[in-house]
């Protein structure tokens, strides 16, 4: 029988703090088929010795065969798999909105109509994909604000619109999916929806501008472009299906 591979392991297990990257660690040796020698690092100062002795600056550490393998980034790299950068720039944030909105709009359809698929779903698929958007936004408006300013033309003239604008969008939403004050929520879309597009298209297609979209909150790794767009065409084509198609 072959014997099994051993590795060693040493990471942060204190009363008040589990490092979380020494669980996924010690899960993924084990996955890949290790035995884990798994030493806990109970205080500061045994951290600190640990770091000193072996001229590191974090934990957790791995080793392997007697050599060091290193944290859990290493580790991954060390087995071939992918390490992701969390400054790399990803549509992944408003690809899972968009997959998750979908089918909360068809579960809508069938509980009110008795099937998923009506224009009612198509409808609120787009407005709780902007409520959500919105959602995202209000987590934290200072720094959607921040990142807002960047590209926004309104904004960058009206520095108080880019404060207003979650809650705007916010606002828009929640009377779209309730279907009632459209003589507030279809002007709210279009303008802010309008002005979006406008200025997406200038930063990103005529002034060729890299930036970050503010679409997801201001924290997001999202590229302004073809996405940001869309959301703003979405709510502008929202806006006018309920005006033209609700008059």
């Amino acid at each position: 029988m072959p014997s099994i591979r051993q590795a060693t392991l040493y990471r942060m297990v204190m009363p008040t703090h589990t490092c979380p990257y020494g669980l996924k660690a010690k899960d993924l040796l084990r996955r890949q088929g290790y035995a884990v020698e798994d030493h806990w690092l109970r205080t500061r100062p045994e951290v600190d010795a640990f770091k000193a002795e072996h001229g590191v600056t974090t934990t957790p550490q791995v080793f392997v065969g007697g050599e060091r393998v290193g944290g859990y980034d290493d580790l991954r790299r060390f087995f071939g798999l992918r390490v992701v950068d969390p400054r790399a720039t990803s549509y992944r944030p408003v690809i899972a909105l968009f997959a998750m909105t979908a089918p909360m709009a068809m579960a809508a359809s069938q509980a009110v109509y008795a099937t998923p698929f009506t224009g009612r779903a198509v409808e609120w698929f787009v407005a709780f994909s902007m409520a959500m958007l919105a959602l995202l936004k209000l987590q934290n408006v200072e720094s959607f604000a921040t990142m807002f300013l960047n590209y926004d033309l309104l904004a960058k003239r009206w520095v108080p619109y880019s404060y207003l604008y979650p809650f705007a969008e916010a606002l828009a939403r929640v009377l779209m999916i309730a279907g009632v004050a459209r003589w507030a929520s279809v002007p709210i879309a279009l303008f802010i929806g309008g002005v979006g597009a406008v200025s997406v298209v200038k930063a990103v297609y005529i002034d060729r501008r890299e930036l970050k979209c503010a679409c997801v909150g201001g924290s997001s790794n999202v590229p302004l472009g073809f996405l940001s767009l869309t959301e703003n065409v979405m709510m502008v084509g929202m806006a006018v299906w309920m005006l033209v198609g609700h008059g």
